[in-house]
């Protein structure tokens, strides 16, 4: 018979393991690439944390970068694009997913201070192409940037060729199914995370501004704060600075397009570079530049208590209410209040949060289809957050 470990026994184990990690994490750091060194001390967490969440979850690639107090610390370990191609870095670019909407409730936020739109206004003032059921009527504008207009996640469409997927998404296909279908639900009482709603609302904010998407974006964001990688569509350069991602099986995947109707739910490519720039732009909230957007795209518009029902909201962590798609939490133990935002495309897992009372943001990618790394992920940004600014 084996007698249990003692308590001496569990301490030196946790300790050998402590060792190792520290041993791995340490020959990591010479592997890993880094930003400009900013704050010592800010940099030695951001290098441990990516180091100790690369060992442990074993994906090919992963790119960690934060903001504090105006200093930025970015590391990137793996490989970038397979064997030979060294680890991402701040100029690695890759596909965001769904932190795509993030973008597209701040256009919202710029079109609604200029008076272009109302926030409560309904989606057929802009687009009454739409019109035709009593319920599409009741949906506004605010109902699709919080999830809550009724729509299912996705556009039910077939599949569209390999190359060009999203092909049989249209905004004729928009009208079809509007016309047609009831909604899932009341607008304004329930959540449920559409891709479908987010494409609704570029598209208004198209028609109401009189030019394509993409060009609000760039005049009212990405323009204005010189976030050169954030496009959706690659040059040249950017091809080859492109992070590979990856399936289920590890398997490399093609990189696809989405088209000029997938634009408010997903299709942007980005940078840790530019992402982190962007978060000084949302922590400046003491700024008198743009400090009227800021207020309305941190502002909090639908909280969970009261909703009827709320789903595909809190895999990086509990909604407890909706902004102009950011999810909020909360403060809880020593997290501080976090908006957030979660996407995945194309073997991408990305993960972006910010504490805009304490100065702080972390952004994560890994390039690897793994749901359990990227639900870690989303806890250990969290996390991250509560370490370098407790409340």
């Amino acid at each position: 018979m084996t007698t249990p470990p003692t308590r001496m026994t569990r301490a030196c184990r946790k300790l050998l393991s402590a060792s190792f990690v520290m041993l791995a994490v340490a020959g990591l750091a010479a592997a890993s690439t880094a930003a400009a060194k900013a704050d010592p001390f800010l940099d030695e967490i951001v290098d441990f944390t990516g180091g100790v969440f690369f060992l442990e979850h074993k994906v090919p690639g992963l790119i960690i970068g934060a903001v504090s107090n105006g200093d930025i610390s970015v590391h990137g370990y793996g490989e970038r694009a397979g064997e030979g191609s060294g680890p991402p870095d701040g100029d690695t670019v890759m596909r965001l997913g769904s932190i795509t909407k993030a973008f597209t409730g701040e256009v919202l936020a710029y079109l609604t201070v200029d008076g272009t739109v109302q926030l409560a206004q309904p989606l057929i003032k802009t687009a009454p192409e739409f019109a035709g059921k009593a319920d599409v009527a009741q949906i506004r504008l605010i109902d699709l940037v919080t999830h809550s207009g009724g729509l299912s996640r996705e556009l039910p469409h077939e599949p569209g060729p390999k190359d060009d997927p999203h092909a049989p998404i249209t905004i004729d296909a928009f009208a079809n199914w509007l016309h047609t279908e009831p909604l899932l639900f009341k607008p304004g009482h329930a959540v449920l995370y559409s891709n479908f709603g987010f494409d609704l609302l570029s598209h208004a904010l198209a028609n109401a501004a009189k030019k394509p998407y993409p060009d609000l974006l760039e005049e009212n964001i990405t323009g204005k704060l010189a976030l050169k990688d954030t496009v959706f569509k690659l040059s040249d350069d950017q091809k080859k600075r492109l992070m590979q991602g990856h399936g289920f099986g590890g398997e490399p995947l093609p990189d696809i397009p989405t088209g000029d109707v997938v634009v408010g739910s997903g299709g942007l490519y980005s940078s840790a570079n530019d992402l982190l720039r962007w978060m000084q732009w949302h922590l400046d909230r003491f700024g008198e530049k743009d400090a009227e957007v800021r207020l309305l795209d941190h502002g909090l518009y639908l909280v969970r208590d009261g909703l009827d029902r709320v789903s595909g909201m809190d895999e990086s962590g509990r909604m407890d209410a909706m902004g102009l798609a950011w999810v909020g939490m909360m403060p809880k133990d020593d997290r501080p209040f976090i908006l957030q935002k979660a996407g995945g495309m194309q073997g991408m897992f990305c993960y972006i949060a910010f504490a805009p009372a304490k100065g702080t943001a972390v952004f994560m990618a890994i390039n690897k289809y793994d749901f359990g790394a990227a639900m870690a992920m989303g806890q250990l940004a969290n996390e991250l957050i509560a370490t370098l600014s407790p409340r």
